[in-house]
C-alpha cells in the first residue's frame, strides 16, 4: 500500500485560507494550529503557511497586547485578485507598447540599408579606408622620433639638465670654499675629499 502524499505548499495555503473564509472569524495562531491538522496541514507548518499568506497580503495580521490576531474575508480576496488582474493587464499593455516601439525602431533603422550593389560597394570602400587609416597610423608611428615637436621638447629637456648640472657645480665649489674657510689648516684633506667625490681639477661647466 502506497504512502499517502503530503500536501504541497500551495495546497496548504489554500486549506488555511479556506478556514478563514468559511468561518469569517478572527484567529490566533494556536487556533489555526488546532484546526489546520484536521484538514491535512501538519501543526509544524501552520505558522510558516500563515506567514506566507500575510506576506502575500491574503491574510491580515494585528498585534493586540501579547497576542497576534489573523483574519481574512472572502470579499477581500476577490478584490485583491481583481486588482492583481488589472495591474497585470496594465503591465502587459505597457510591455506590448514597448515591443511595438522597438520593432518600429528596428524597421526605421533598416530603411536605406537594404542590400544592393551600391551599398555593397560603399561598405567595401569603407572597409578599405579603415585599413588605409590603420596602415597610415603605423607608418606615422615609425617617424615619431623625427617629430619636430618631440625634438623641440627633447632640446628643452637637455637645456634644463645642463642648467641644473652647472648650478650644482657652482653649489659644490661654494661648499668647498666654505669648508676651507671654516676648517683652516685642513685644506689638503678637504681637496682630497672633494676630488674623491668627483670635483677634480679638469671638471668644468657644460656648454
Amino acid at each position: 500500500m502506497s504512502k499517502k502524499r503530503g500536501l504541497s505548499l500551495e495546497e496548504k495555503r489554500q486549506v488555511v485560507l479556506e478556514i478563514f473564509h468559511e468561518s469569517k472569524d478572527v484567529f490566533v495562531l494556536k487556533d489555526l494550529e488546532r484546526l489546520a491538522p484536521k484538514r491535512g496541514v501538519i501543526t509544524q507548518s501552520v505558522k510558516e503557511v500563515v506567514q506566507a499568506l500575510v506576506d502575500d497580503d491574503l491574510v491580515h495580521q494585528d498585534r493586540i497586547g501579547a497576542s497576534n490576531f489573523f483574519w481574512s474575508f472572502p470579499s477581500e480576496a476577490a478584490v485583491k485578485l481583481k486588482n492583481d488582474v488589472q495591474q497585470k493587464t496594465l503591465q502587459l499593455a505597457d510591455q506590448e507598447k514597448l515591443v511595438a516601439s522597438v520593432e518600429q525602431n528596428i524597421q526605421d533603422s533598416r530603411k536605406g540599408k537594404e542590400d544592393s550593389d551600391d551599398r555593397a560597394a560603399k561598405l567595401a570602400e569603407m572597409q578599405q579606408l579603415e585599413i588605409d587609416v590603420r596602415v597610415s597610423k603605423q607608418e606615422l608611428a615609425q617617424y615619431a622620433d623625427n617629430d619636430p615637436q618631440k625634438l623641440e621638447s627633447m632640446k628643452n629637456a637637455v637645456d634644463v639638465a645642463k642648467s641644473a648640472a652647472n648650478r650644482w657645480l657652482d653649489n659644490t665649489w661654494a661648499l668647498q670654499s666654505w669648508c676651507k674657510k671654516r676648517f683652516e689648516g685642513m685644506e689638503g684633506s678637504l681637496d682630497s675629499f672633494f676630488k674623491e667625490n668627483g670635483l677634480t681639477d679638469d671638471i668644468d661647466y657644460i656648454t
